[in-house]
């Protein structure tokens, strides 16, 4: 009997119908694409067992002087250094109280909450602040439980808020009936910058959209608590400079240890109007001018503390405490003038790309006396999130609203075969989580973004840049760094940090849910049965174990839109030279798939590539 060679256009399609896509790939999820043929993407597994507080959306690796790895963690909670396999917290003090200004007291015997009162304290549910010099409440509630580090559990009011006792190991202290005390008068509270949501709020702040729209005119203002926490970072030599959003511009300075903290630049001496509020802070690559993003104005001869959501501030050369513009050096600020709000930017060649809601730019350095230059490059294509966009090997790619671009010179906009499927399926209410990320060993830039059912982070589009192809999948990765500092990607999810690209496991376990299909073919455009009865496999396998499977599975149909039926299932080995089958309808589909039945022994570890399948193919008459 004939045989008929299947090999399937690269890319997967989804802006037409399975059946019109005939001859190409359909549907996948953890599977890219190289040299043209699919395989399953690398695997994943801890960083080290060491978890870290909160939701990392940021990550931005760098090496000292003295040649030490670092890698910053930005989460709704902290912000993390990462050196060997310990989260250091560098969260920065938003302020420190004077000794007896917190005080305590239990709230009932037996029960492990305390009220702690503090005028005007300004924290928020979540907060984090580390107590120091109280003394024993007289019973259970010691010195010890009192100074530590603890998360406020609620806001009374303005004035006070709850904590629960715990011992040093984390374990709740209940009152006695002698802890009648208040703390003494010597304690002192050393707040740390307000935590903020897991989740974006549309009642407050700036989000996606024209002036007019969701929240633009609503009373609720943004604040450091009230709004999604993101993170941007960036290196003033090996020294870190980080900004919550919405929040104040912060210093890391690297001499003086993991054990110290970041610090508000415009509050250190010297400070010459240093922003005190940004959306993003990010260090001009050549000329070393420190730039804000969103900067609060000058008014007179200080900054209003105000968020101006189109405003761009920058230093003096060389000095990240010098603001104040003057003829004796290079600070200053630009305004943009096309969209409401600065999403985002990004340091490209020679450049760095500012998005606004509806407009890209370029900032050029030019020297004095202006500094930089602002150019309009594109009028017509926002940034869907504040870290949309990614710098590649081959330029600088971005999610907009309903399309993706690039921008090498001038912006494109990129043919995308998965379009529908990403964008009629989007959770817009959350687009500020997106972000785009690079894996630059297999020339892919990709976004992981919020599907329509889902607040949080479950799906991927990853585009090829150089053989031009998409693919598509479910994976809730919340962060992402390439490979560059280290020799693997690293990814976060849940609480921990992960090695990307690392084997073909997912931590230890076999990674399920693994396939590719193709779309609908038939014999003489469905006028005749076709009757399928063998498949001769083309698959490599990737990893080094030696009794690797997976599951190649025909799946059929007489229309268009009638339900696919599977029609045979074969457990492919290395060693399997054909499987017979017994398949026959007007329409079948081919898909490949992790055998995730099999015991770890038959698919842990196994990564695989497909090359030109063969089926034994006929007319089987009509009907």
């Amino acid at each position: 009997m004939p045989l008929s060679k299947f090999q399937f256009r690269p890319g997967v399609f989804r802006e037409g119908t399975d059946y019109d896509n005939e001859g190409g790939w359909f549907d996948a999820n953890l599977v890219r694409f190289k040299a043209g043929r699919p395989q399953k993407i690398g695997g994943w597994r801890k960083d080290n067992s060491n978890s870290f507080l909160g939701t990392c959306r940021a990550l931005h690796g760098w090496i000292t002087l003295a040649g030490t790895k670092l890698l910053g963690l930005g989460t709704n909670k902290k912000y993390y250094i990462e050196e060997g396999t310990t989260f250091a917290d560098i969260t920065p003090i938003r302020s420190t109280t004077n000794a007896g200004d917190v005080t305590f007291a239990k709230v009932g015997n037996g029960d492990a909450t305390l009220t702690v009162s503090d005028t005007a304290h300004g924290a928020v549910a979540g907060d984090f602040v580390t107590y120091s010099g109280a003394v024993s409440l007289g019973g259970n509630i010691v010195a010890s439980v009192l100074n530590q580090e603890y998360e406020i559990a609620t806001i009374i009011n303005a004035n006070s808020y709850t904590i629960e006792a715990k011992d040093t190991s984390g374990d709740p202290v209940l009152a006695a009936a002698g802890d009648s005390g208040n703390g003494g008068s010597n304690t002192v509270g050393a707040y740390q910058v307000n935590t903020g949501l897991d989740i974006y709020v549309t009642s407050t702040g700036w989000g996606v959209g024209l002036w007019g729209d969701g929240t633009w005119g609503s009373s609720t203002a943004l604040t450091l608590g009230n709004q999604l926490r993101l993170w941007s970072h960036d290196n003033f030599g090996e020294d870190l400079l980080i900004n919550p959003r919405g929040g104040g511009i912060y210093y890391w300075d690297a001499t003086n240890g993991l054990t110290s903290r970041a610090y508000n630049l415009s509050t250190q001496s010297g400070a010459d109007l240093v922003p005190t509020v940004g959306l993003q802070v990010l260090v001009s690559e050549t000329d070393r001018h420190v730039i804000v993003l969103g900067a609060d104005p000058i008014s007179g001869t200080s900054r209003t503390g105000v968020v101006d959501p189109m405003l761009v501030a920058f230093s003096d050369q060389e000095n990240p405490l010098d603001f104040d513009p003057s003829n004796t050096n290079t600070a200053g600020s630009l305004r943009l003038s096309e969209g409401s709000q600065i999403i985002g930017g990004i340091k490209a060649r020679q450049e760095v790309l500012i998005w606004s809601d509806t407009a890209l730019y370029s900032m050029q350095f030019i020297g004095p006396p202006y500094t930089f230059g602002l150019n309009l490059i594109n009028d017509s294509s926002g940034l869907v999130s504040p870290k949309g966009a990614i710098s590649s090997p081959s330029g600088v790619y971005w999610m907009g609203y309903d399309s993706f671009y690039v921008y090498n010179g001038a912006v494109q906009k990129i043919p995308c075969s998965v379009l529908s499927y990403v964008f009629d399926d989007f959770n817009a209410g959350q687009a500020f989580k997106v972000f785009a990320f690079n894996n630059s060993e297999f020339n892919e830039v990709g976004w992981f973004y919020p599907s329509a059912s889902s607040d949080d982070i479950d799906r991927y589009v990853i585009y090829n840049y150089a053989e031009k192809v998409w693919t598509i999948g479910q994976l809730n990765r919340t962060a992402w760094l390439d490979s560059g500092v280290e020799n693997y990607p690293r990814a976060t999810t849940g609480n921990y940090l992960y090695e990307q690209e690392f084997g073909y496991d997912n931590d230890g376990s076999p990674m399920t849910n693994v396939f590719i299909e193709s779309s609908d073919f038939d014999i003489g455009d469905g006028e005749s049965f076709a009757f399928v009865n063998r498949i001769i496999p083309d698959i490599k396998f990737l990893s080094n174990s030696s009794d690797g499977k997976v599951n190649m599975v025909l799946k059929t149909r007489n229309y268009p839109g009638d339900t696919l039926t599977t029609a045979s299932t074969s457990q492919i080995a290395a060693s399997t030279s054909k499987a017979d089958i017994r398949a026959r309808a007007r329409q079948v589909t081919l898909r490949l798939e992790s055998d995730d039945d099999a015991t770890n022994s038959g698919n842990d570890n196994v990564g695989w590539r497909l090359g030109a399948t063969r089926l034994d193919v006929r007319s089987d008459g009509r009907r």
